[in-house]
């Protein structure tokens, strides 16, 4: 019997690669086992995945530790995500990549009166909100206690040509005064403080909501662990969601932000811009509100059947909404 080996790595199989066979060919020989049948765009966007993060590994010396660090950071997300909370969104909020795919996609007009513009998603929206008249509140009775009750109306219109727009829902979120949404409190009934609205012949929208608050995005999951990993604080400032959507016209995702909230420079998410930053004035003689705010829509006609088709999708429950 061959005596035991005195040093383990013996034992261990060695690679027929070397370190420099996992350069540029190896990559490029990945990239270029996509099919004939694979989509253009498909193979565009993904050789483009595949070169970058590839370098990435390179360039940072990956180990298959780190590697496996962030594969179980995706699956943990991926467990924790349900109709009512999407975690992989939330680590895409964090890391800004959800802000920055929005100013790609909806980039502003040039025009000196550009439409609103748009803002994250976010993952607490859900559909089927319900439907409200004009004038009424998504607070729903006895919900919450707040003295700040806020009367939130204007217009919505055609950014180019100012005309009234007649048959645009306005879809509208926000939290309690606890900084939840309610499917994540308990406390709440089932869709409070949510509703949508349509506008009528002229255009205008009126309703009763909460000044909003600033909160903590959920740090409890994968979310969080990025956060303390990257010693960074889990705030969002004041806000309120709105999506704006009628045939003919693009859609707009987006949200307004409280101007007195500390956090207005510090987002959490990424998500504010200047235009969207408002500020709520006291409202005095109105039994149901103690501030109110004016804050008008402006829309963008689509350019052709095939964007409007496009711009009537809606977000979708699961992957869908901080």
């Amino acid at each position: 019997m061959p005596p035991p080996h005195d040093n383990d790595d013996d034992n261990i199989p060695q690679s027929s690669h070397s370190r420099d066979d996992f350069g540029q060919p190896f990559t490029d020989s990945v990239i270029n086992a996509t099919g004939p049948r694979a989509a253009p765009r498909t193979r565009a966007l993904l050789s483009s995945l595949i070169q970058h993060i590839h370098d990435f590994a390179r360039e940072n010396a990956l180990t298959v530790d780190e590697w496996m660090a962030g594969v179980d950071l995706i699956n943990q997300a991926g467990r924790m995500s349900t109709d009512r909370r999407n975690e992989t969104q939330l680590l895409c909020d964090i890391l800004g990549l959800e802000s920055l795919v929005d100013s790609i996609t909806f980039s502003s007009s040039s025009s000196s009166t550009p439409p609103t513009a748009s803002a994250i998603l976010g993952p607490f929206w859900r559909k089927d909100a319900p439907r409200l008249d004009m004038g009424a509140s998504i607070v729903q009775p006895g919900s919450v206690e707040s003295d700040e009750h806020t009367h939130v109306y204007g217009t919505v219109t055609d950014y180019a040509t100012g005309e009234a727009v007649e048959g645009a829902q306005l879809d509208v979120w926000q939290t309690a005064p606890n900084g939840l949404y309610e499917q994540q409190d308990e406390g709440q009934p089932d869709m409070n403080l949510r509703g949508r609205f349509t506008t009528g012949r002229d255009g205008r929208y009126s309703m009763y909501c909460l000044r909003p608050t600033s909160y903590p995005i959920p740090h409890d999951g994968p979310g969080g662990k990025l956060l303390r990993a990257l010693d960074r604080h889990p705030m969002r400032p004041a806000h309120i969601h709105f999506i704006v959507t009628v045939p003919a016209y693009q859609p707009i995702i987006t949200q307004i932000f409280d101007r007195r909230d500390p956090y207005i420079s510090n987002d959490a998410v990424f998500a504010v811009k200047d235009s969207l930053v408002v500020d709520f004035q006291p409202l005095e003689g109105d039994p149901n509100a103690q501030f109110e705010l004016l804050y008008n829509f402006k829309l963008a006609k689509v350019a052709d059947t095939g964007q409007q088709e496009s711009s009537e999708k809606k977000p979708t429950e699961v992957g869908s909404g901080v």
